[in-house]
């Protein structure tokens, strides 16, 4: 059972309304996650706008571990690369906070998916080009990144984003990447999957 004073808990109550407060503001691309960092094995006490799939009562992350180990590490770690279990990339903000003894008790994080963004950047991109023809090429690119490049144009294309794509969209989607051969790397299905929102059975309904 983790030990706890009024100040430390006084602290904590405030954190949650504020990670409230800034889940609000930020949704749906900021996922805001408040950990207790008295209880490092539960230490999720909240998180608001669910992009990881995590749930209260989850671990303390690296971070937070380091923090409880370490009175004297970074309070502040901010606009890091990140990224979620599916693949999505991430840019996350660590909040360290301290009670009047110096020690860290919690921790407030930020982590924004920066999938809409790049949709948001793709249809700004297509709508600023001067030229309908301008042809695909992806010179670099390799495997997954592939993938979620050619999605992210053809979502482009139609003025959203992968995630938002209907039924018949998605369909006309995966008879492209079928076309182009994207669908025979490796894991191929599971990266459509995940950078679409959907299931694997879904994006296998709509390849027939």
């Amino acid at each position: 059972m983790k030990n706890t004073t009024p100040e430390q808990q006084a602290l904590i109550s405030q954190l949650e309304k504020i990670a409230e407060g800034l889940s609000l503001t930020f949704s749906p691309f900021c996922e805001v996650v408040l950990h207790d960092l008295r209880d490092p094995k539960h230490a999720i006490l909240a998180i608001h706008n669910n992009l990881s799939g995590r749930s209260t009562g989850h671990p303390a992350t690296e971070l937070g571990l380091a923090r409880i180990a370490d009175p004297a590490f970074p309070q502040i770690i901010a606009n890091y690369p990140n990224q979620f279990k599916d693949g999505r990339q991430v840019k996350s903000t660590s909040i360290g906070i301290k009670d009047s003894t110096g020690r860290y008790v919690a921790a407030l994080c930020m982590n924004i998916d920066l999938t809409l963004f790049r949709g948001l950047q793709g249809m700004l991109d297509h709508f600023g080009s001067f030229s309908g023809d301008r042809p695909n090429e992806s010179l670099e690119l390799g495997g997954s990144d592939s993938i979620r490049a050619k999605i992210d144009s053809f979502a482009a294309r139609l003025s959203t984003t992968p995630r938002a794509l209907k039924t018949a969209d998605r369909r006309i989607l995966l008879q492209e990447l079928k076309d182009s051969g994207l669908l025979e790397i490796r894991k191929a299905m599971e990266t459509v999957a995940s950078h679409l929102g959907v299931s694997r059975a879904t994006v296998y309904s709509d390849t027939k």
